[in-house]
C-alpha cells in the first residue's frame, strides 16, 4: 500500500496563525485524496526541521486534528490519518478538479494574476455558498 506523506508550507506574512495553517493544510491534503487513513503525518521534529516552527505548535494542530476525529496519535509510532475526507469529485483525477483546472489555464492565458483570480474565485464562491457561521 503506498502511503504519502504531507510537507506544510508555511507562510508567516499570511495573517494566519501558523498552527492553523498546519490544520488546514491537513484537511486539505485530505479533502483532495493527498492525505488517506493509515498515512503517517509528519512527527514533530520532522516539521520542525522542514519549516523551523515550533514543536509545540505542530503539537497543538495534531491535537486538534485528533479533536475532530481526523487522525489518531499512537505513542512512539507516530500520528495516522484515520478517516476520508475525498469523494472522487475532489480528487487529483476527478471531474470537478479537471473543470477547475481548464479554467484556471484560461484565467492565466486572458492575463489575470493570482490576486484577480482569487478576488473572482471568492466572488463567484460566496454567491453559491451563503457562509456558514
Amino acid at each position: 500500500m503506498l502511503h504519502h506523506m504531507i510537507e506544510f508550507r508555511i507562510d508567516r506574512r499570511s495573517g494566519v496563525s501558523t498552527y492553523v495553517q498546519i490544520v488546514q493544510q491537513v484537511k486539505q491534503a485530505m479533502r483532495l485524496g493527498l492525505l488517506e487513513p493509515g498515512d503517517r503525518l509528519p512527527t514533530a521534529r520532522e516539521v520542525v526541521e522542514a519549516t523551523a516552527v515550533n514543536p509545540n505548535t505542530v503539537l497543538k494542530a495534531y491535537r486538534e486534528l485528533e479533536r475532530d476525529g481526523l487522525v489518531e496519535a499512537r505513542r512512539g509510532v507516530g500520528t495516522f490519518v484515520t478517516r476520508s475526507l475525498a469523494n472522487e469529485l475532489t480528487t487529483a483525477e476527478g471531474p470537478m478538479r479537471r473543470e477547475l483546472a481548464d479554467w484556471m489555464s484560461r484565467a492565466k492565458s486572458s492575463g489575470l494574476d493570482t490576486e484577480a483570480v482569487d478576488a473572482l474565485y471568492a466572488a463567484v464562491r460566496d454567491e453559491h455558498f451563503q457562509e456558514e457561521s
